[in-house]
């Protein structure tokens, strides 16, 4: 039988030969810990630990654990015991279905996000969780989940060029395992020492008169829904999930001004907003299709969810507009292989609404008015002002200008692809 003199080493275990009878090996370096050798022709290599009396625990094999992983988790069960804990039992229950990736989201989801979320927040997180970690982890069990899944993961979204969204997704993955170590089903979180994935940036990106006639053009010619969706956006400047979670019933499409009112619980910040409809806005409701549902939701396509496949429907919606671009640009003489559009997001419609809203004389407490920001300071205490009358005098005038824009001959704002890309 093979004896160590000293601590285990990878060395010397790898070295370790298979006999006729097994071995269990001990670690002179950790007293209770043992490399366990199966018999030939089997040979085969696993850790396990025998302490103070209690029944044997096996780690698992050589290849699934590196010796200093096998070391830390044999301390692990030789701390449980001493704290009148069965780690044989824990293990069990860690490898029920109770603890698989997908049923400890939908209890975190349950107890935390829908708790202690609004509802705008709680859906982006869902949606984070269905397309980022469900699409990666789904069977697997949560203390599998590694720190280089998580880096991993991170890295894709960054690389995909969504550094904003792998911030989101970091500081949603970190929140969930704290949770799951406060419920009890991991000992640590993974996510630990774990770098920022991407600077935090404040976005600046406002829409050229160019760029806005032709995201009115590529939504136009997406169509249905994230067409109509842009549309909406564009006009309004309320949030993304505002516009797609909206229902006919907070519509007043009949009244004499006609208005679409955003009830408080699906505002961002808490407080309703009453947005004006104008005539370009109620022709694009107009042109909705009415499925059935309970909901009643405007942009649905089973009547009973919102629309989601946003990244999906941003890509067509930038193919669309490029391709509207380059055609222009032929027209005018110029190289169509030149053209780009640089990058922008659905959010950025709503700065470009308050900027070139700016412009056109809208005043800011206007704007701030329509985009529904919290106020601060002395403004929240005592101005309690909605503005009405020039909230809807102001999107209006905005929607006057975007139809002169779509109306308009194309300038020549969007610019060369070399531009773009610096």
């Amino acid at each position: 039988m093979a004896k160590a003199n000293s601590s285990f080493t990878a060395k010397w275990v790898e070295a370790v030969k298979a006999a006729g009878k097994r071995q269990e090996i001990p670690d002179p370096g950790l007293k209770g810990f043992y490399l366990v050798v199966q018999p030939l022709p089997s040979g085969a290599k696993s850790w396990a630990v025998r302490y103070k009396g209690h029944p044997k625990y096996t780690i698992g094999g050589v290849a699934a654990w590196s010796l200093a992983d096998a070391r830390k988790e044999a301390g692990r069960v030789m701390r449980a015991y001493d704290e009148g804990r069965d780690p044989r039992e824990e293990k069990k229950e860690a490898a029920s279905d109770e603890n698989l990736v997908e049923n400890v989201l939908d209890e975190f989801i349950k107890r935390h996000v829908q708790k202690k979320n609004r509802a705008s927040t709680a859906r982006e997180q869902q949606r984070f969780i269905d397309n980022e970690l469900l699409s990666r982890w789904k069977g697997r069990r949560i203390s599998a989940i590694t720190k280089r899944d998580i880096v991993k993961m991170l890295n894709e979204i960054v690389d995909r060029g969504a550094p904003q969204s792998a911030l989101r997704v970091k500081a949603l993955v970190s929140k969930f395992f704290a949770w799951c170590v406060g419920s009890g089903r991991v000992v640590a979180s993974p996510c630990t020492g774990i770098e920022p994935p991407a600077a935090v940036t404040k976005r600046k990106r406002v829409l050229s008169p160019d760029e806005i006639r032709l995201v009115w053009k590529g939504a136009k010619a997406i169509g249905w829904p994230f067409g109509p969706l842009t549309q909406l956006l564009l006009l309004t400047g309320q949030r993304r999930e505002e516009v797609a979670g909206a229902s006919w019933r907070e519509f007043d499409l009949d009244a004499k001004q006609p208005a679409w009112t955003i009830p408080e619980q699906r505002a961002k910040n808490g407080n309703s907003n009453i947005v004006a409809l104008a005539p370009v806005a109620l022709a694009v409701l107009a042109s909705l299709p009415r499925i059935a549902g309970k909901a009643d939701l405007i942009l649905t396509t089973n009547g009973e969810t919102s629309i989601s496949g946003y990244s999906r429907g941003k890509r067509r919606l930038d193919e669309a507009m490029l391709a509207a671009a380059r055609k222009e640009a032929e027209e005018r003489g110029d190289d169509p292989g030149k053209v780009a559009i640089p990058e922008w997001t659905l959010h950025d419609l709503r700065r470009t609404l308050a900027t070139r809203g700016g412009d056109l004389g809208i005043l800011p407490h206007t704007v701030e008015a329509i985009l529904n920001h919290a106020r601060v300071g002395i403004s929240a205490h005592y101005n309690h002002a909605r503005y009405e009358a020039e909230k809807r005098a102001a999107l209006i005038r905005w929607a006057a200008y975007v139809e002169r824009l779509v109306a308009g001959k194309p300038g020549s704002n969007v610019v060369p692809f070399k531009t773009a890309r610096q």
